[in-house]
């Protein structure tokens, strides 16, 4: 059995049309394989379970320290109801919070967790590679397992394919659990697009610490030597960490039906900061398209300065308009985007809507520096958002993400100094020098925007 997905984007039936048109067998195949949003019964059902599971966390959050009940300023109240209501978990304070920015910090850092666990440790990632990285991870977690920690790994079964393959048969030789998330097989009951992903970016250990963010288990070049990537994650200690626990324990009951709960699970979150954090899950398995959602809304309540990081940024009519809205009540946006981009009709993609952007007066920053793959919003001086989210229609509507958001003005601004230093290894880009661009250019461009509706 399978649910079909039906709420979603106007623009991806017109994209269909033109690749059957062009290539009537293969194109009909392709949309019998990918053309619809299709999630296995199962998986729909396991979804609904979990959204009342979410409501009994919500439930026991009320009334508890962590929650902030206080009257949040108008600029801040809107985006705190929106997200609760889109992701079903609510804003909570006494959290700390770290941005880092350097791979291999973060990767060591991690690494120091894993060796300091006690009772478990879970990894969720979109790409686990098999890699020198991919081995110093694996190597803490069998040292974890053998002290009898219960060692949990969930990677994308498309996005870690070569680590499935390769490392996870020692890993789980070792005690490791590792599993694959929405597993692709033609055989396989329930058989669900291949481009649905899970692409979220998350640990969590003894449900004290977690990480989240953009970076992945992989080498800081992700395998491409001439190409440094940029990413940023974000070390959490405080009751947010229970949040981020309670979407790798959903997802880890979809793939096994495996149910985690008790004290262990989710233990007494410390309360040592000063940080009040909120999650936001988001998937073809919500009603709506949360990601989307957040940051239309994020550039209507804008009111001075928005500031956005993403390697790919392929936006859909709505959050084009919105932008747009935004430049009109006198907002300054900045956009930063890599001046390389690693997937090419992607990238090809994101370049088709630069004219707009700068037609409409947004300040576009093109980083030299590499391959920026953050993924960040900061809203005027009180919002920021840090996640696995790309600015683009497969964040926004395919892919099953996660982000954070942040409320107050000490971590917004420490957001907006790391932005600024992206910016200084950044060129903005004059419309005059955009309008010069070759013929041939502007025709590939505009051919991937047509196609941007299913890259």
């Amino acid at each position: 059995m399978l649910v079909v997905v039906t709420n979603r984007r106007r623009g991806s039936p017109m994209a269909w049309l033109l690749i059957i048109s062009f290539f009537p067998v293969p194109g009909l195949v392709l949309y019998l394989l990918i053309g619809e949003n299709r999630l296995p019964r199962r998986r729909a059902e396991r979804h609904a379970r979990l959204l009342d599971d979410l409501g009994e966390i919500a439930r026991w959050f009320e009334g508890h320290p962590a929650v902030v009940h206080p009257a949040l300023p108008p600029d801040q109240e809107s985006f705190v109801l929106l997200a609760e209501r889109l992701g079903s978990l609510p804003i909570v304070g006494g959290n700390e919070g770290k941005l880092m920015t350097d791979t291999d910090e973060v990767i060591d850092r991690l690494v120091e967790d894993i060796d300091a666990a006690e009772r478990h440790v879970h990894l969720l990632y979109y790409i686990y590679a098999n890699d020198k990285t991919g081995q110093k991870v694996a190597d803490a977690l069998s040292r974890a397992a053998t002290r009898g920690v219960k060692c949990r790994v969930l990677v994308d079964a498309v996005g870690s394919r070569p680590m499935l393959k390769r490392l996870a048969p020692k890993m789980i030789g070792e005690g490791v659990e590792v599993r694959p998330a929405l597993p692709v097989s033609l055989f396989r009951r329930g058989f669900a697009r291949l481009d649905l992903r899970n692409h979220r970016k998350l640990a969590v250990i003894d449900g004290r610490i977690a990480y989240a963010g953009s970076q992945n288990i992989v080498n800081a070049d992700y395998g491409h030597k001439d190409l440094a990537w940029h990413d940023m994650s974000v070390r959490l200690v405080g009751p947010v960490v229970l949040e981020l626990q309670t979407v790798f324990v959903g997802d880890w009951y979809f793939e096994t039906g495996e149910v985690l709960a008790g004290k262990e699970i989710f233990p007494e979150p410390p309360m040592l900061g000063s940080i009040a954090a909120q999650t936001l899950p988001s998937g073809p398995d919500y009603p709506t398209e949360n990601y989307q959602r957040m940051v239309v809304s994020a550039m209507h309540t804008a009111r001075r300065h928005v500031v956005i990081t993403s390697p790919y940024f392929v936006p859909d009519e709505a959050f084009l308009q919105a932008i747009e809205v935004a430049v009109l009540r006198g907002v300054n946006v900045e956009i930063i985007l890599p001046r390389r981009c690693d997937q090419v009709l992607v990238g090809a993609a994101s370049r088709a809507y630069y004219e707009d952007l700068l037609r409409l007066g947004v300040k576009l920053h093109l980083f030299d520096d590499g391959l920026l793959h953050a993924k960040t919003m900061s809203v005027d001086d009180s919002v920021a958002l840090v996640g696995s989210s790309n600015f683009d229609i497969r964040s926004f509507e395919l892919n099953f993400e996660i982000s954070l958001l942040f409320y107050g003005a000490d971590v917004t601004a420490y957001l907006r100094h790391l932005q600024r230093a992206y910016m200084a290894q950044s060129r903005q880009l004059a419309s005059e020098e955009w309008s010069r661009r070759p013929r041939l250019n502007r025709v590939g461009e505009n051919i991937a925007r047509l196609l941007s509706p299913v890259l």
